[in-house]
């Protein structure tokens, strides 16, 4: 069995980027900042990566690379137990059912870039406002384009690691940039722009207290995609020559810059209409086509093409992430199924295209599910949400936060320190001045952290 690797540096830093960069970066990073103090919070958000975020990403790179295998033999192996494969298997669980929630607004996304190519948004903000409800609680549309979706997910991550998760990678991640780019310049270019400018950016120290770095301690946590496996994953797939801390650091400055470009490219163009931006899906789905169809509104075609990079851009944004979180399950199915087993599974020989449908057809079935809880089907709910939003509440309330400490208690205090220090000096041929720091914040800020933010979440901590 041939697990094949990352072929370059560039693949490396991309591919993994991309499973950090996602919808998330444009629909609740910059409302959080403006809202925040600008750049005082961005700084504290900086300050939340640094100290807890890479740390967290290099714990979790740790184990994938020693492991060099899928998320459950990766922490077996680390562990020294078959008990720590638990670990990687709740991160594999985790990450279908994200995967499968996520497909439906990524669905949404390609609704409305084909509504934008074809004019089928264009109206006042009621008719905007309207349509996202009629078209989010039917029972066949969301439905079927959160199934391509994870269909053309699954036409990626089939055809391996080098032919097409970092192929696909290497040109998604720069289309992004390039897309995300001419949206903020096209938008900071609109009269009054500069007040959009200034709230996202103007630091305002005296909104600076503890909820808020509670806050950005979150989005750190959920931005950089700690817990879900996914990192310890991608990184089964690095060279022993990675540098793993140098890495982590240019996949969370990728992230963060994403992040704030959003900003830039959101708040100019709905300040210079008088629109005070939300956040979360209502941002997207229908304040934002409608700040575009007034921003632009002069040049209609301008207007036109905007719309349609923007929800381009959501679709590329999406698609990243949901390849990274299939490849999770992918791996699993592929490597545990098609080695030696005993009982009613010794016949059983998967290939990774085989692991992939496994993966895809688990993921497509939550997939419905959580799209007809939002309003196809009635009454379809779990204590009293709708699926959708209980499989977000149980995986970011639950199953993030206890995969990601467990980890860290794991690699900060279970495995032998030189197994550690190995790995993270890639065997003494990289200075190691970094590394009693690295150790200090998996043994105790980062669990801190993790502890804080899921009393902050829970409301236990206010």
């Amino acid at each position: 069995m041939e697990r094949g690797n990352f072929g370059t540096k560039i693949g490396v830093i991309l591919a993994t980027a991309g499973s950090a960069v996602g919808l998330g970066n444009i629909w609740r990073f910059p409302y959080m900042t403006g809202q925040n103090g600008g750049a005082a919070f961005i700084l504290i958000y900086i300050l939340c990566v640094i100290m807890f975020g890479i740390p967290g990403m290099v714990s979790e790179f740790i184990v994938g690379r020693h492991g060099a295998a899928n998320a459950a033999r990766a922490y077996k192996i680390i562990g020294g137990h078959k008990a720590w494969a638990l670990v990687g298997i709740v991160g594999a669980i985790t990450s279908m059912i994200i995967l499968g929630f996520y497909a439906v607004v990524a669905g949404w996304c390609m609704q409305y870039l084909f509504a934008s190519i074809f004019g089928g948004i264009n109206g006042d903000a009621a008719y905007v406002a309207e349509y996202f409800k009629t078209f989010s609680s039917d029972a066949i549309k969301p439905t079927l384009w959160g199934i391509t979706f994870i269909l053309l997910t699954h036409l990626v991550v089939q055809n391996g690691v080098r032919n097409g998760i970092e192929k696909v990678s290497n040109l998604l991640m720069p289309c992004l940039f390039i897309l995300l780019i001419i949206i903020v310049i096209a938008a900071c270019l609109q009269p009054g722009a500069e007040k959009g400018i200034e709230f996202l950016l103007k630091p305002d120290f005296s909104k600076l207290n503890r909820n808020i770095f509670l806050e950005a301690l979150g989005q750190a946590f959920f931005s950089l995609s700690l817990g879900t496996a996914c990192l310890c994953t991608y990184a089964s797939y690095f060279s022993r020559q990675t540098n793993l801390m140098k890495s982590a650091a240019q996949i969370a400055g990728i992230d963060t810059i994403v992040a704030i470009l959003a900003g830039l490219m959101i708040f100019p163009a709905a300040f210079s209409v008088g629109v005070n931006p939300d956040c979360g899906p209502s941002l997207i789905f229908i304040t934002l086509p409608n700040v575009f169809q007034q921003a632009f509104g002069g040049v209609h075609i301008i207007g036109y093409i905007i719309a349609i990079l923007f929800y381009a851009l959501l679709v590329l944004a999406a698609l990243t992430s949901t390849i990274s979180m299939h490849e999770i399950g992918t791996a699993f199915f592929f490597e545990e199924l098609s080695r030696k087993k005993k009982g009613i599974f010794s016949h059983m020989n998967v290939s990774r295209k085989g692991g992939a449908w496994i993966e895809s057809i688990i993921c497509i079935i939550i997939c419905i599910f959580c799209s007809l809880s939002m309003g196809g089907v009635k009454n379809l709910t779990l204590f009293n949400m709708s699926i959708l939003d209980f499989c977000d509440f149980f995986t970011a309330q639950i199953l993030l936060p206890l995969g990601a400490f467990v980890t860290c208690i794991l690699v900060g205090w279970y495995v032998p320190k030189k197994v550690i220090r190995d790995e993270f000096t890639n065997w003494g041929t990289i200075r190691s001045t970094l590394f009693d720091i690295y150790l200090f914040a998996v043994r105790f800020i980062c669990p801190i952290c993790i502890i804080a933010i899921e009393l902050y979440q829970t409301g236990l901590l206010k």
